[in-house]
């Protein structure tokens, strides 16, 4: 699959750079860095049994677009995040070692062939991880899991007027899920690498919406059917043994109000369906005050 996926990005670049017509413009970047800090501290004579906690959470976001030709559009996404929880033992009053509550890394590289058809060919390359994988106390890893997926199909503007844009594409994906370093199924005490692919129909849509210059949304919503997956005989004959054919569902929202030039308010939740993870639906929210820095 590795072969796969340089060949893939190989074909990629080829036809960025062999796109017909000549360059259109430069990049358009943006690029904010953004620090949210929660803090709580009681005194020795509060009742109630409270503890201190303090909580940190680093965030960058970058988008990158270039009409490489009059045919060929190429967006890069940056979306990176980690965040640390302290919290303070209520009886002895230390504090106890900080555990992970934000890690993300998602990157994504999206090929629009302009043809200014009712629909045009898109192709995209998207990188899944986190920093640290804290799920084994004993082994620690970096950049794991990994989740590569190469996607082609067919894209369509929904809506295109100054800053705001609706983007909507439908295509088949292949997605290779690697775990490095896992404790090994067969044995306990040893660890290997476990490596999963499967294939399907994926649908996403971009939303990007500014309402004025101090309040913004983005949004996103993935759909993918499953219609392969590499390890379906390891859960033949058990419960889970059709949960990969679900709809997996993964819907982000982000609200955005800038209080003043360097702080800012941001609303976020994304819903997560993965039957093979859960039966239920993983919602998360966060509510955050924090800094926020344009490089770009």
């Amino acid at each position: 699959m590795k072969g796969f996926s340089m060949l893939y990005l190989a074909v990629f670049f080829a036809l960025a750079i062999s796109a017909s017509g000549e360059d259109e413009a430069g990049w358009e970047k943006s690029f904010n860095l953004g620090l949210n800090i929660t803090q709580a501290a009681y005194s020795d004579s509060w009742e109630g049994g409270e503890a201190g906690s303090f909580s940190w959470v680093a965030n960058a976001d970058g988008v990158f677009k270039r009409q490489v030709s009059t045919k060929f559009n190429l967006k890069n996404t940056v979306k990176l995040a980690f965040g640390q929880t302290h919290n303070q033992d209520v009886e002895t009053k230390k504090w106890a070692k900080p555990e992970k509550s934000t890690d993300k890394i998602d990157l994504e590289a999206l090929g629009l062939f302009t043809l200014h058809k009712w629909v045009d060919p898109y192709v995209a390359f998207r990188f899944e991880s986190q920093f640290f994988d804290a799920s084994i106390d004993t082994n620690k890893r970096y950049i794991n899991p990994i989740t590569l997926t190469e996607s082609a199909g067919i894209a369509r503007t929904l809506l295109k007027k100054d800053k705001d844009e609706i983007l909507s594409r439908l295509g088949l994906a292949i997605k290779e899920n690697i775990n490095r370093d896992a404790v090994s199924p067969d044995d306990p005490t040893t660890t290997e690498n476990i490596t999963s692919l499967d294939g399907g129909l994926e649908s996403v849509t971009d939303v990007t919406m500014v309402f004025n210059d101090k309040l913004g949304y983005v949004g996103k919503l993935g759909l993918y059917r499953a219609f392969f997956f590499s390890k379906k005989d390891d859960f033949e004959g058990t419960e889970a043994e059709d949960y990969w054919k679900a709809i997996d569902v993964n819907l982000e929202n982000t609200i955005t109000a800038s209080i003043s030039k360097y702080i800012q308010v941001t609303f976020y939740t994304q819903l997560l369906y993965d039957k093979q993870i859960s039966k239920k639906g993983r919602l998360k929210e966060t509510l955050a005050l924090g800094l926020t820095y344009k490089l770009m």
